[in-house]
């Protein structure tokens, strides 16, 4: 767990650390597909007492299909028009646990918003790590490929720089690292607007 750093592990992690306050109570999570934005986000808002929202099935939802019909339909540059319409919506909500989809960095807009509206946390892992958790699922677009893993590197190579760049804490997608970092957002500060 750090501070953008990539560090962790060391004795000052042990120490007690005074809470962090989350902007506007929000805590907004980016990362790679697989890297758990929506599995570990849900246990995060039930810890800190908050509404989940996945923004992917948000614009799911309010389109009435499935991301891979948008992408089959519009290609990736409409879908990541409409991915910045629905997060734009999700960015001016208070107390949520957001789960972005792996792209959202992708545009300025979206970074500025992710930044400007919460605490954005990047849920880090390596592609071998990604690939792993997700090379029997057949419900994401852009990783459709007969080699998924090298598509996971080209995505991580792409797009690492963005979530550093976004977020203000970088923690390794393993559940008990992020737990260790949410339990410095928790304490009454959390309820404040």
């Amino acid at each position: 767990m750090s501070d953008t750093t990539g560090g962790g592990g060391d004795a000052a992690t042990d120490q007690p650390v005074a809470p962090v306050p989350l902007y506007r109570g929000n805590l907004f999570l980016v990362g790679l597909p697989g890297a758990g934005k929506s599995t570990l986000g849900r246990q995060l808002a039930r810890r800190l007492g908050k509404r989940f929202v996945d923004a992917d099935i948000e614009l799911e939802h309010r389109l009435g299909v499935s991301i891979t019909t948008i992408f089959e339909i519009e290609g990736e540059s409409g879908f990541r028009d409409r991915e910045e319409m629905v997060l734009a919506d999700l960015t001016c909500m208070a107390n949520i646990v957001l789960s972005t989809g792996g792209g959202a960095v992708l545009r300025p807009g979206n970074r500025a918003r992710l930044r400007d509206n919460g605490t954005v946390v990047y849920l880090h892992a390596e592609p071998t790590t990604l690939y792993g958790r997700i090379r029997h699922n057949r419900n994401r677009p852009l990783l459709r490929s007969t080699d998924q893993l090298a598509r996971l590197a080209e995505l991580y190579a792409l797009r690492d720089a963005l979530y550093r760049e976004t977020a203000a804490f970088v923690v390794e997608s393993e559940r008990g690292e992020v737990m260790r970092l949410v339990r410095r957002f928790e304490g009454p500060h959390l309820d404040e607007h």
